[in-house]
């Protein structure tokens, strides 16, 4: 099966590391060929031992890489590469880059996180001015320039925002004002209704956690039917507006209702001031296409998050949610392959994740957790839709109970996963009378 795991050049430094522990495990639990009294027992226990040491090691190293006293300490600058320094001169890296790192560091919320001050920054020079450009001179050429651009950012965009609403900001304190009010520039530029994603995520999806409740939960679908997902986006983009203001309605929460469906409204109304006031075509390519954008990505990669669901324990974190080791999801997008990891605990620090795997792992292996690598959350969701469990099933990385199943045992294992939950047992499951 560790033939099967390829380590892909462009995974970050903790994804190497996590993968190749998980490589580590699954080489000790395969099958060992004795022609004789060889001492194979005494061996194994010496290499789970000197395993258990790497990964002690291992977790050292990204605690160190997270310290800013250490000399170790290493902020992330650029998404695209771990030490930026390498990129330049050292003559430009000692004069230039290095101060404006300092200074950057402590401009963020966490001394890490320089690249979101690197990314605000690159939004603020290329989207807000393309944006004011179409709207003075409008072209469809600069126009479809324009949403291609933005459909580039969204997704790292998205995933900033995720840190800010859990971390409740991405700049230092001191500068509360700013970071408060960016959003409301930049948010519907890249797709994004005023505070919904806050609305929505904090105060409803993880209170609900894909339970019954949950408006984005996965469990009344079957999660390889391209008409269960079609029903399922069709229900977020056309209801979501009033489905979350009623969710909160019902759970005893008016203020959150009003507040959900009147920024909701409000954006709305902005679009349509923009268009009618300004320019038509220039909202449709600036504001209307990255919102529509943003709702298909966001359903896509929520069912990819919560396909497989254990039909036992369907409320377990652990066996709701899954764990992607792959550049698109955690390079790009501040370790949101960590998905599991963020589930157990929401408030997390998304350099943290990879650490908290790693120091987590033989309880990871003992919930029966899935583990895949070198696929997206996009592409689980497409594959489903295939029904191409044989792709994910060679993107599995196998733990626990699970080393001792062959290609099919995992074929088998996702599509029992997959299976969508009846009323009966959604009610048994979480104890509930009339969901």
């Amino acid at each position: 099966m560790d033939r099967l795991i390829s380590l892909d050049d462009g995974l970050t430094i903790a994804d190497r590391l996590v993968l190749e522990s998980l490589v580590e495990d699954i080489k000790e639990t395969e099958p060992v060929r004795d022609d004789g009294d060889s001492g194979v027992g005494i061996e194994s226990c010496s290499n789970a031992a000197k395993i258990q040491d790497k990964t002690a090691r291992d977790i050292d190293r990204l605690k160190a890489m997270n310290d800013t006293l250490s000399s170790q300490f290493q902020p992330t600058v650029l998404l695209s590469v771990d030490d930026c320094s390498r990129l330049v001169p050292s003559a430009l890296d000692r004069r230039v880059l290095q101060p404006c790192i300092r200074l950057a560091r402590k401009t963020a919320r966490h001394e890490t996180d320089v690249v979101m001050i690197t990314h605000l920054l690159l939004y603020l020079l290329t989207t807000v001015p393309s944006a004011l450009i179409l709207y003075q001179h409008f072209t469809f050429i600069h126009g479809i320039a324009h949403a291609a651009m933005q459909a580039y950012y969204i997704g790292t965009y998205t995933l900033m925002m995720h840190q800010h609403i859990h971390q409740r900001g991405i700049l230092s304190k001191r500068l509360n004002l700013l970071d408060g009010l960016f959003p409301y520039v930049l948010d519907p530029l890249m797709g994004h209704t005023w505070n919904s994603y806050y609305y929505h995520h904090v105060k409803h999806h993880h209170v609900e956690n894909n339970g019954p409740q949950d408006l984005s939960s996965t469990m009344a679908y079957q999660r390889d039917s391209i008409r269960d997902f079609t029903r399922y986006l069709a229900r977020f983009f056309f209801l979501v507006w009033l489905d979350l203001s009623l969710y909160f309605f019902r759970t005893k929460r008016p203020g959150l209702a009003v507040r959900a469906g009147g920024w909701e409204m409000l954006t709305y109304g902005f679009y349509l001031t923009m268009a009618t006031v300004f320019s038509a075509k220039a909202t449709l390519f600036v504001y209307l296409m990255p919102f529509l954008l943003l709702r298909l990505a966001l359903m896509v990669g929520n069912w990819g998050q919560h396909a497989f669901v254990d039909p036992e324990e369907p409320d377990s974190d652990y066996r709701s949610s899954i764990t992607l080791v792959d550049v698109a999801s955690n390079r790009y997008c501040f370790n949101d392959g960590y998905h599991t990891s963020h589930h157990l605990n929401p408030l997390r620090h998304w350099r943290q994740h990879p650490i908290s795997f790693l120091e987590q792992k033989q309880t990871y292996a003992a919930e029966g957790a899935l583990v895949f690598h070198n696929i997206d959350f996009l592409m689980i969701t497409l594959s489903l839709l295939r029904k191409d469990y044989d792709r994910l099933a060679n993107c599995m990385v196998p733990m626990g109970e699970q080393l001792v199943l062959d290609h099919q045992g995992r074929v088998a294992l996702l599509k029992r996963l997959t299976r969508r939950f009846t009323d009966e047992e959604i009610r048994d499951k979480h104890r509930l009378k009339g969901v």
